[in-house]
């Protein structure tokens, strides 16, 4: 049997990254036993990042860098245009990259193997998140997946998906039909989850972590780890942005009729009641099913 190398797209999305994206590319080109074409999407940035990014793809013809001078805002936006706005007929594989992570050498290959032994659509995995005194934590997202998490969570960080073509043709057709919708989504790792999930699409959280998942103060997002940031969550979460965001996702990907969103979709008393005893199907890991369950019952 001849062995086919399989062939990636690598979507990554940069902002203000000259700090830390030659380590990261560096990690991601160096890949092995997979041919990688990485795609460069830049939120207008002010500190040289598309003139260095523009001298890499010079370097190397593994790199593309799409058109400069859009304001994204975020990194889901930038995302939703790398998704949208590539061809990706020619690839086996999508997988999304940050700008400021350091990829272990096998975490493509070990998506590609993972994914043909268990015919997934769709992997992702822990990572091991690394401060910048050198402390690391393996970050646990690989709990058994439940009914309704994907409405209220994503499959762990974005930047450990690796998704076969077929689903990211369907990802990419939805972007294109509710382009306006979409825009209002704050993270992009959720919505492909739920998109995937909702469809029917099987995926695979691996419990072995691909990547150092680095921290600093311009994480949009981050680990979840320490009273810091569990307050800054139950801040968001009070203001109803979970549900909000939870309610768009579910009306884009195709669920809003569904009982289970209709119970808590429209908001009051009972349907927060409701959900919170559901907070089992919900989410995924233990501590995640109670804090959803309390805050469901706080929440105006």
């Amino acid at each position: 049997m001849i062995n086919v190398i399989p062939r990636v797209a690598v979507c990554l999305a940069a902002y203000n990254g000259i700090r830390w994206l030659p380590e990261q590319l560096a990690s991601i080109l160096a890949q092995v036993q997979v041919d990688i074409q990485v795609f460069i999407s830049v939120d207008m940035s002010s500190d040289g990042t598309e003139a260095w990014v523009n001298q890499a793809a010079q370097n190397d013809s593994r790199i593309t860098v799409l058109k400069h001078g859009v304001v994204f805002g975020g990194a889901a936006r930038n995302f939703f245009r790398l998704l949208k706005d590539i061809d990706f007929t020619n690839f086996d594989y999508v997988a999304l990259a940050d700008q400021d992570d350091i990829w272990f050498l096998d975490k493509l290959i070990r998506a590609h193997y993972t994914l043909i032994e268990t015919q997934a659509d769709a992997y992702s995995s822990n990572v091991m998140a690394l401060w910048p005194d050198g402390q690391t934590k393996l970050i646990n997202k690989s709990q058994s997946q439940v009914r309704w998490d994907f409405l209220f969570e994503a499959a762990g960080p974005g930047c450990t998906y690796v998704m076969r073509i077929p689903l990211v043709m369907a990802v990419q057709k939805a972007l294109l039909s509710e382009w306006e919708m979409v825009q209002k989504i704050s993270l992009h790792d959720w919505f492909v989850y739920a998109f995937a999930r909702a469809n029917c699409y099987v995926w695979i959280i691996d419990s072995r972590p691909g990547m150092l998942y680095r921290q600093h103060d311009c994480n949009q997002v981050g680990v979840n780890v320490g009273w810091r940031a569990h307050m800054r969550r139950l801040s968001k979460i009070r203001k109803h942005f979970g549900l909000s965001q939870s309610r768009l996702i579910a009306n884009i990907v195709g669920l809003a009729d569904d009982p289970f969103v209709k119970m808590w979709s429209k908001g009051g008393r009972i349907g927060k009641i409701q959900l919170a005893l559901k907070a089992a199907e919900c989410r995924r890991s233990l501590r995640d099913k109670i804090a959803f369950a309390f805050i469901c019952l706080i929440i105006k």
